[in-house]
């Protein structure tokens, strides 16, 4: 796992956003989490991985249930 302010990081970022595959989740707030994606767009987050994931897994959860 890579923390969000290292060099690896933010050339990830950085080369995403000259692609124009960098969707900036954050609202202006520090980045705590980084998500590759299958089709190549990094996705930068706010929230935790931790929250992250539990939201995923709420939306997993909702979904089966209809």
């Amino acid at each position: 796992m890579s923390v969000p302010d290292s060099a690896p990081s933010k050339v990830l970022m950085q080369g995403a956003g000259s692609k124009g595959l960098l969707v900036d989740a954050t609202g202006r707030k520090k980045t705590k989490s980084i998500f590759v994606m299958d089709s190549d767009h990094v996705v930068i987050s706010a929230l935790s991985i931790e929250t992250e994931l539990a939201r995923i897994e709420e939306n997993d959860d909702d979904a089966s249930e209809g």
